[in-house]
């Protein structure tokens, strides 16, 4: 008797959970990664204070809907280098990330901020991105395909606009404006000065 107990809060938490996860994927994609946990709660039929139980901020709720996300485009861009040029590896994850980062409205916003946070439940999926990118940017430098001058925080701040950008225009508007940014890192475009 005592087992059954003690497994039944198991497969209700998961339930829970579960449902919470579901809720918020819905909710954040019907209004972004600001809207109310309240109504998320409401919509996994749970109280508030179960949601916390689960997800105490915003961003461990994020982490968690993401992390299978996050596995996927981990494995594809640590499979870049193998699959093409360095240059076309830097732009394949540049479009991958900024995708990635439109799943829901404001999440390229609260990515940009874990970066830097590492209290963020989300700063080591970032650090993971970062490091990413920083190795294609370098396999492109050591090749010649991109300007002297570009950093990884460019590039980072290049994927978060095209992220934004697909939240604002249609997808092959986005995808243009992509293009257009990943251009502009190629060796031989002189910087313009200011």
């Amino acid at each position: 008797m005592s087992d059954a107990r003690t497994r039944r809060p198991r497969a209700d938490a998961q339930r829970n959970h579960d449902r919470i996860l579901t809720a918020a994927d819905e909710v954040f994609s019907e209004q972004g990664t600001g809207a109310s946990l309240e109504r998320i709660a409401r919509q996994a039929g749970v109280a508030i204070g179960t949601l916390y139980g689960h997800f105490p901020n915003r961003r461990a709720l994020c982490a968690a809907l993401l992390r299978e996300r996050h596995k996927t485009l981990f494995e594809f861009g640590d499979q870049l280098p193998r699959r093409g040029s360095a240059p076309e590896a830097l732009a394949g994850w540049m479009r991958a990330v900024a995708v990635h980062a439109a799943a829901y409205r404001g999440l390229a916003a609260l990515l940009m901020e874990s970066l830097d946070d590492e209290a963020s439940e989300l700063h080591e999926a970032c650090g993971r991105m970062a490091a990413i990118t920083d190795a294609l940017l370098r396999a492109a430098r050591e090749v010649g395909a991109v300007r002297d001058d570009v950093t990884a925080a460019d590039v980072h701040a290049l994927m978060n606009a095209a992220a934004w950008m697909r939240e604002q225009v249609q997808v092959d508007t986005a995808e243009h404006v992509l293009d257009i940014m990943v251009s502009g890192l190629r060796a031989g475009h002189e910087p313009v000065k200011h």
